[in-house]
């Protein structure tokens, strides 16, 4: 039985690499924060499996911030995998948090790969980096060869999250890994993410219990996919022959209207008599438009998305008008 240690189990794509991994017979392990103490929604139905929970899927305490934790529970969980799906994701809090984006997106990465080189260099290491990272581009579409400008702080500490990988993969030979992902959605989003916020609203809207959808930049274009998927890709990443670099993403763009438009006609009802633009939600800094050629991972290990952009917002809908 393989182990896997997944920094980040209760966001959304740590939640189901969980589910993917323990599908597949893994033992999982995943690290809980103090602050995320109290927010395990993800995860729950996975503690309470007694046939699961401390049999198969055990909880570590530990925190990105602080080494020592990091140290004890890869030398005690002893994992063959270790999956890092924590960090400071939002772009738009790390241009008020430029300091902590830094350590939790960039130098944890650091600390975490030094302390396998020092225990186990046979571990298998996954980083997941964004397609921010990319940020200003002349390229119709983005591959492992496109030049990084990154934009915000959030994509500046990808960055170089991305290099670190690269650099303990070629100087100590460890199997290090990342996955270059353009934006993933799912149920699982904070609705402080903008497709999260518009399906809750909208689900909201058509329940009466809200009258409007608040929203910046209606015409940023954006390549949607859905985050089980995109786990999914992390875990063959994982079981190739070499580490490598991929850029997972679906190939297609969509504005932020389209995707308020479908969210719409989901619920019967127009758009136009429940949208307010604020302007202050508007970023300091724009990025391209960025479409991912997930080419390589095609190649690799036949890499096809299926949940496309309207099955997509459907899904997030639906899954919002249920909670409601």
């Amino acid at each position: 039985m393989k182990k896997a240690l997944i920094f980040g189990v209760t966001g959304q794509d740590g939640s189901y690499l969980a589910e993917i991994l323990l599908g597949k017979g893994y033992e999982v392990h995943g690290v809980l924060r103090r602050s995320s103490t109290g927010n395990t929604k993800n995860i729950d139905h996975l503690i309470a499996d007694q046939q699961l929970f401390n049999r198969r899927f055990f909880i570590w305490r530990g925190d990105l911030a602080d080494p020592t934790s990091i140290y004890r529970v890869i030398n005690n969980v002893k994992p063959d995998e270790i999956y890092n799906e924590a960090d400071q994701d939002h772009v738009g809090w790390s241009y008020d948090m430029v300091g902590y984006s830094l350590d939790i997106t960039a130098a944890a990465v650091g600390r975490i790969l030094e302390i396998i080189r020092q225990v186990n260099t046979s571990i298998r290491f996954f980083q997941p980096c964004s397609s921010n990272v990319f940020g200003k581009t002349d390229t119709l579409s983005q591959s492992e060869t496109t030049p990084f400008n990154p934009q915000s702080p959030y994509a500046c500490a990808k960055a170089a999250a991305y290099y670190l990988v690269r650099y303990y993969r070629e100087a100590f030979g460890i199997f290090a890994s990342t996955a270059i992902f353009f934006n993933h959605e799912s149920p699982r989003r904070s609705p402080e993410y903008v497709t999260r916020k518009i399906s809750q609203t909208v689900a909201r809207i058509a329940k009466g219990k809200q009258h409007e959808l608040v929203l910046g930049d209606l015409n940023a274009r954006i390549d949607w996919g859905f985050a089980k998927e995109y786990m999914v890709a992390a875990w063959n990443i994982l079981q190739t022959d070499m580490p490598d670099d991929f850029v997972i993403a679906t190939g297609e763009a969509h504005s932020v209207k389209e995707f308020v438009g479908e969210a719409f006609a989901i619920v019967n009802l127009r758009p136009e008599d429940y949208l307010v633009i604020d302007q202050s939600l508007l970023r300091p800094t724009k990025t391209s438009t960025l479409i991912g050629d997930a080419t390589k991972a095609r190649r690799s290990f036949a890499f096809a998305p299926k949940v496309k952009f309207k099955e997509l917002v459907k899904l997030m809908v639906e899954a919002d008008l249920r909670a409601e």
